[in-house]
């Protein structure tokens, strides 16, 4: 069989930037996910972990699974820090102190630590435009301190905060549109991502890391142990979110909407509601409401994406402060 090897494509690097042995639970899409990202960021970066489910299962001291350099900061000020990094980085450039490749800085948090706890802080690196890849790892609760609703908490979804009893039928909100928010800051890349599809993750990556400026990725992150579904189809899960169009694929670059999986016509959310224990309480009125809502979220995103912009996006300041030169 060896002879044949060499007919074998290399698709992917087998460096890993998260080596195995962490502590992530079983059918995590988390660790999925970022094994991938770190295939496509290579070895020149800087990690900025907020607390939460990867810095748990990633780095509990004295031990680490991480091959590269990662930093661990608290959970709402990782815009924060990344900022710091970035500036400290160009004042050792200017200062004649840094002679190696560039190096790509890297937010990793997850959605509480982004669009909620970490809002303000990101908001502030993105207006300010500094040079960095923000990754957003949406499992759509607070996982790791157990199972809190958060603004990514889908409506309906059943969390200990968000409980389903004679008073309470689950998650009370509609989930918060955190890539439009960004996508509103006028950055040069965002982008949504699922490892399910795991080419599109890396090349969506590779994108934002290559990017003059703040990019940022909100990447779809199934979590067995929160959402009650089966570990063994994350993969599966993830396909079903995209695929009923619960969570659409597409970038936003320069201002530009491109939908990158058109699913036309979509599955029905029941097919993706029906695989989570959190969502078995739903009524079929419930299940309807949500089909509307994501037949209508899914409609507006494919008009954004048809409808070509009239003008390139202008910048603020003819020479920007901030990420003035490519990571």
């Amino acid at each position: 069989m060896e002879k044949y090897a060499v007919f074998v494509p290399k698709l992917v690097s087998a460096e890993e930037s998260l080596r195995p042995g962490h502590r992530a639970c079983l059918g995590c899409g988390q660790a999925v996910a970022m094994r991938q990202a770190g295939k496509a960021l290579g070895r020149d970066v800087i990690l900025i972990n907020a607390a939460g489910c990867m810095s748990v299962f990633s780095a509990v001291a004295p031990h680490t699974s991480w091959s590269v350099p990662w930093l661990h900061t608290l959970f709402e000020n990782t815009g924060a820090v990344v900022s710091g990094v970035d500036a400290a980085l160009k004042v050792l450039a200017e200062k004649g102190r840094r002679t190696d490749k560039p190096v790509t800085v890297v937010g990793l948090a997850g959605d509480g630590g982004t669009m909620d706890i970490g809002l303000q802080a990101l908001s502030g690196a993105l207006e300010r435009g500094h040079d960095f890849l923000y990754l957003c790892f949406d499992n759509e609760a607070y996982m790791n301190t157990g199972i809190q609703r958060s603004s990514a908490t889908p409506y309906g979804a059943r969390t200990t905060t968000s409980p389903v009893n004679r008073k309470s039928a689950g998650q009370f909100s509609w989930k918060k549109n955190m890539p439009l928010i960004v996508a509103d800051h006028n950055i040069p890349y965002v982008a949504t991502a699922c490892p399910s599809y795991p080419f599109d993750l890396l090349e969506k990556v590779k994108k934002g890391a290559r990017t003059a400026g703040p990019a940022y990725i909100h990447i779809f992150s199934v979590c067995p142990t929160g959402w009650g579904s089966p570990p063994d189809l994350t993969i599966r899960l993830g396909r079903l979110a995209v695929e009923t169009g619960t969570f659409p694929l597409y970038e936003v670059e320069q201002g530009s909407y491109k939908l990158n999986v058109d699913t036309t016509p979509l599955r029905p959310v029941s097919d993706y509601l029906s695989v989570q224990s959190r969502f078995h309480h739903l009524s079929e009125e419930a299940v309807r409401l949500i089909q509307d809502r994501v037949n209508q979220e899914y409609a507006k995103l494919k008009e954004k994406s048809e409808t070509p912009r009239i003008s390139p996006p202008t910048a603020s300041h003819s020479t920007p402060l901030c990420g003035s030169s490519p990571h």
